[in-house]
């Protein structure tokens, strides 16, 4: 059975805890802006928002689409170009959901000015160091080539065998040596 890590627990409840409060807090923005706008004219408002939302999702779709073909004929691995498409996903999820909470979201996702933040922090706090927790370092380049990381069953300490490092000599049960 899987044990999940105290660290994973305490994210896993934080997401949960936002995934609840964002719905929560875009019923309460409707129901201010409607009170002040009108029921009709905000309803306008997030369908608007939506559709402008979507247009923009599939001309940055097509965008990045473009850049990650480049990328892929010239050889390179198409890091950014795949990163942006999971957050044009997130985007158009967030832009067909009704509210205005998730909308500010949504625009936030699909504007490249601010997806190429929002890439950057994924990268350095995400991406990143779970990909070099699970590679043993070798993402960032911070492995170990000898001996033990983290002192390892020696403690940590180095050990000069000398010359002869390599000559072990083993004995069986009577006593005689046999290399």
């Amino acid at each position: 059975m899987y044990q999940a890590r105290p660290g994973k627990l305490v994210m896993l409840r934080r997401v949960l805890v936002l995934l609840l409060l964002i719905p929560l807090v875009d019923m309460l923005l409707l129901v201010y802006v409607a009170g002040w706008l009108g029921v009709v004219p905000t309803v306008a408002l997030v369908v608007l928002t939506a559709l402008i939302g979507m247009l923009l999702v599939r001309a940055e779709g097509r965008h990045t689409l473009r850049k990650l073909q480049e990328q892929v004929a010239t050889g390179e691995v198409p890091t950014d170009p795949l990163m942006d498409g999971g957050l044009l996903i997130a985007a158009g999820a967030f832009l067909l959901t009704p509210g205005l909470v998730t909308d500010a979201i949504g625009f936030l996702l699909v504007l490249p000015p601010s997806r190429y933040l929002i890439r950057v922090a994924l990268k350095k706090w995400v991406v990143v160091p779970v990909l070099d927790s699970r590679s043993g370092g070798f993402v960032t380049g911070n492995v170990y080539t000898y001996g033990f990381p983290d002192g390892g069953p020696g403690g940590g300490e180095t050990v000069d065998l000398g010359g002869e490092a390599y000559d072990i000599d083993i004995e069986d049960d009577e006593g005689k040596g046999n290399a």
